[in-house]
């Protein structure tokens, strides 16, 4: 089994202080706002040489939805570039103007969905979080990884701002500058150091991965995910939090705003667990004060009756998603070969991972370990489980260097007939 240069790893910043990083090299560019100006942008950017810096931000908690209001860039013989994508919400000419330009983000995954919809769609990238996380740095956050390896300190006062705010505080947009000021530096730091751990070949396939990756689909069920739904067991209990989630993404989307500011999921669990009757009981509990107006009380107390009125075949299944492993806690006595399986795994790519310097999720998804151990090929040859790692989205790299480990894990306690 081949394997990345283990002995060595991201030396520790011992110099001196970072040196605070406070205004753009080209000051704050203006934000772009018209077809005139934007075009200007493209010719620039299209006559620039080398990666492009790019960046999103979003109004996450203010507004529904992940949609981008503002995209910042940078580039060699272009300087920096603010686009503000409401007023310019199709930027695909700037996409054809780099479509053979390696993009440097960083957290692609989160900007990429909102990128897309305003027709920017990188066809090389580099993420310069993922790579910091295979080269074994601890801490990966932009400013972290900008003060750790390059020296400098950037200013993350307001990450969590409402970027849908017009106009733009220069402040912010200073902030927003220099989030890309240093981004194509920090990829070759990290790229150098890649290569100096030879593992710049697995980076090289996780962002080909990324760069071809499709649309995530619609989620099945989002209502699940609300927090605190462990403390609702019961069905009918489960159809109260899907008819005031639904009302609330209803309101949320109407309005533009984020569904917490409207109903905080702490409020649709309470109306799950006391079933209230009328808007009077619904009143005297957590997150429906009397702040609310009547009009929303009475709203949400009919989403509340809606679930109460359903017959019982018509009420939520408690359970897992279709197709998926049941939850590793309950495979002891349901499977326990299966447990014994994904214990060995587990402990198997935890020893790798902690060789290799980087986290486990990354070395391989948990979700793949525990599909593998839950449902394993019936014939347990090396070929026939690295068909199925690769079925589940594998690479090449991690098919190499995990397939002894979970072929071994797998043979420990192997299927029953």
């Amino acid at each position: 089994m081949a394997a990345a240069s283990t002995a060595q790893e991201p030396s520790p910043d011992t110099g001196p202080a970072p040196t605070p990083l406070l205004e753009p090299r080209e000051g704050i560019p203006p934000v772009v706002a018209d077809a005139e100006a934007l075009a200007g942008v493209v010719a620039a950017f299209s006559a620039g040489t080398g990666p492009v810096a790019v960046d999103a931000e979003r109004a996450s908690g203010y507004r529904y939805g992940q949609r981008a209001y503002l995209v910042q860039l940078r580039r060699t013989g272009a300087g920096s570039a603010l686009i503000d994508p409401v007023a310019c919400p199709d930027l695909s000419a700037l996409d054809t103007a780099l479509a053979d330009s390696e993009w440097v983000l960083h957290a692609a995954s989160q900007d990429l969905p909102c990128l897309r919809e305003i027709g920017m769609r990188p066809r090389r990238l580099f993420d310069t979080e993922l790579a910091g996380r295979l080269a074994g740095y601890p801490r990966v956050g932009l400013g972290a990884m900008v003060e750790g390896v390059l020296g400098y300190a950037l200013e993350k006062g307001h990450s969590a701002v409402d970027w849908s705010t017009r106009p733009l505080p220069e402040p912010w947009l200073r902030y927003a500058a220099l989030d890309v000021e240093l981004l194509v530096d920090l990829r070759d730091a990290l790229e150098a150091e890649l290569d100096r751990q030879d593992k710049l070949d697995w980076a090289r396939q996780e962002f080909e991965a990324l760069a071809l990756a499709p649309p995530a689909p619609p989620r099945k069920d989002p209502w699940r995910r609300t927090s605190g739904m462990h403390k609702v067991r019961r069905r009918r209990q489960m159809a109260v939090v899907r008819e005031l989630w639904q009302a609330r993404d209803e309101v949320a989307r109407r309005r533009d705003v984020s569904p917490g500011k409207v109903l905080t999921d702490a409020a649709i669990v309470e109306a799950a667990l006391g079933l209230p009757d009328s808007v009077r009981a619904l009143t005297a509990l957590p997150g429906f004060g009397h702040r609310m107006g009547r009009r929303q009380l009475e709203e949400w107390q009919a989403a509340v009756d809606r679930a109460r009125a359903l017959p019982d075949s018509e009420l939520p299944q408690p359970g897992q998603a279709p197709g998926g492993p049941p939850p590793p806690r309950s495979w002891a006595e349901k499977d326990p070969a299966a447990a014994a399986r994904l214990a060995a795994a587990r402990a198997a790519v935890t020893a790798q991972a902690e060789l290799l310097r980087l986290p486990q999720e990354n070395l391989i998804t948990p979700d793949t370990v525990r599909r593998l151990c839950w449902e394993p090929p019936a014939d347990l040859s090396a070929e026939a489980v690295a068909d199925a790692l690769r079925g589940y989205g594998a690479r090449a790299w991690q098919v190499e260097q995990t397939l002894p480990l979970l072929a071994t894990a797998l043979a420990a306690a192997p299927p029953a007939e």
